[in-house]
């Protein structure tokens, strides 16, 4: 947050100055605006990259930053994209499914709060957890390989399809996996390719909002399966095949979004079986395993790792352990399945960049990659302990069911049947951003609640401000649903 906001303080004081300098005009150097604003190097680079986006200033290798010539403005058409209404629903009709996207769950964790409020809806690690400088060496290290920004082939680099089928384990090999541009990518063609549209699709519930919308999106139609501590319920999810005639179950068996739960080791024979015996398949988002905390103890494989029939699809990510903008992960499949998975994935986006594929090379194998993972799995479970308690001493009327031992959140359930919605917005009046629980649901849910991000802030003092703020913002909300109970009366 403090990066955002020098970045925009500096691109603001820029602009103020620039009527100093006339068109063409040499602004000075960047060394210059360090030392005079007391500045990074970095924050002057992104100040005068958002400038030169606003075609205010133009920027030449080795010269220097120039103030941009006049512009030529001219006043936009007040156009009339009403028509679009009719264009866009005049064939949904006979859609089962509304074609409309709601994103609204997936931009929770995904849009900046304001300078200020403090990120416990975020989805990624914070920019000091996130390895910059091992992933800056292997960007420049990819870019020297011989070929490196030439045509990769279709299903991924062979040596990083190789590594993914490592990292998964079992029997699977790099000839059943294919590089895929992040999890999100992956699972949109996991679900194109497995389910036609109109068709049910089992989900967790609650369960990550993203998916959800890429169903919807898809025109599939979410059917819920509760979750408990121990992962989906097998009984239940036995009933919602037989009750829908289902052929896809969407879970995360480890460290489950929102819930964290981990699917017990009796249980993971049992989904697998029972999806067989359906006919169906079982897609397991395995994008947190590189997230475990420190005293998570050894792991479960993926359930792919233990599935010779090609029941799992399998997605793997890179991504939540290193940066957003890191879109690196892996589909793993057999059979037909995997030819389908590779046809649409190559009409929809052709490859993976090489230069991104080749980078991901380098850093899992650096000596940097274990020594990230390492930190990070320390940091976390500081993180996490810490927002327990601070929860624990000036929140006690919330309810934490289970603290995890990976991933980078709490699923916090709030008291009373109601007040998701005043708590959140109170939150944020707070100075907290947070995600409500609504979109992790796909039918109603059964009591409100929020989910806490941990890994999105600064550090510790942050989370401990951070719920320093929500006492206030739970005071505020209960005053207001008092009123509002009087003025009822």
């Amino acid at each position: 947050m403090q990066e955002r906001s020098s970045v925009s303080e500096l691109a603001n004081q820029l602009r103020q100055e620039l009527d100093r300098y006339s068109p063409g005009g040499k602004l000075p150097s960047s060394r210059a605006l360090v030392e005079r604003f007391r500045v990074s190097p970095v924050t002057v680079s992104r100040a005068l990259a958002q400038l030169a986006a606003e075609g205010l200033v133009v920027t030449r290798p080795g010269a220097g930053a120039f103030r941009a010539g006049p512009r030529r403005t001219t006043a936009p058409s007040a156009g009339d994209t009403s028509w679009q209404e009719v264009a866009l629903s005049a064939d949904g009709a006979a859609d089962l499914v509304p074609r409309s996207v709601d994103a609204s769950g997936v931009t929770v964790s995904l849009a900046a709060p304001p300078p200020g409020v403090i990120e416990f809806n975020g989805g990624y690690l914070h920019p000091s957890l996130q390895p910059e400088r091992a992933m800056s060496a292997a960007l420049a290290r990819a870019g020297r390989r011989p070929g490196a920004w030439g045509r990769p082939p279709l299903e991924g680099l062979p040596e990083l399809r190789e590594w993914f089928a490592r990292t998964i384990g079992g029997t699977v090999t790099a000839a059943e996996v294919l590089v895929a541009a992040g999890g999100q990518a992956a699972l949109t063609t996991a679900l194109r390719a497995l389910a036609p549209p109109g068709a049910p699709v089992l989900v967790e519930s609650p369960t990550y909002p993203g998916m959800l919308a890429i169903a919807r999106a898809a025109g599939l139609r979410p059917v819920p399966v509760p979750v408990d501590r121990d992962g989906v319920k097998p009984h239940l999810l036995s009933d919602a095949f037989r009750a829908t005639g289902a052929r896809v179950f969407v879970c995360q068996p480890l460290f489950q979004n929102p819930t964290g739960a981990v699917l017990a080791p009796a249980r993971r024979g049992e989904v697998l079986r029972i999806a067989r015996e359906a006919g169906a398949f079982v897609v397991e988002d395995d994008f947190v395993r590189r997230l475990a905390h420190e005293d998570a103890g050894p792991l479960p494989r993926p359930l792919a790792a233990d599935d010779p029939d090609g029941v799992v699809v399998h997605v793997g990510s890179l991504t939540k352990a290193t940066s957003p903008s890191f879109r690196v992960s892996a589909l793993a499949a057999r059979g037909p399945a995997l030819e389908r998975l590779r046809a649409i994935q190559v009409v929809d986006a052709f490859f993976v960049p090489r230069p991104l594929q080749e980078a991901a090379l380098e850093l899992v194998g650096s000596p940097a990659w274990p020594r990230h993972l390492r930190t990070i799995a320390a940091e976390l479970r500081t993180r996490r302990d810490t927002m327990a308690a601070a929860l624990a001493l000036r929140l006690p009327e919330l309810e934490l069911p289970h603290v995890p031992s990976g991933g980078y959140h709490l699923w916090v359930r709030l008291p009373g049947s109601g007040g998701e919605a005043a708590f959140t917005a109170a939150a944020l009046r707070a100075g907290v951003a947070l995600a409500p629980g609504r979109p992790y649901f796909s039918a109603e849910p059964p009591a409100p609640h929020v989910r806490l991000s941990f890994a999105a802030v600064a550090g510790t003092e942050e989370i401990e401000e951070g719920a320093r703020r929500l006492r206030q913002a739970c005071d505020e909300a209960l005053m207001e649903s008092v009123r509002q109970h009087s003025r009822d009366l």
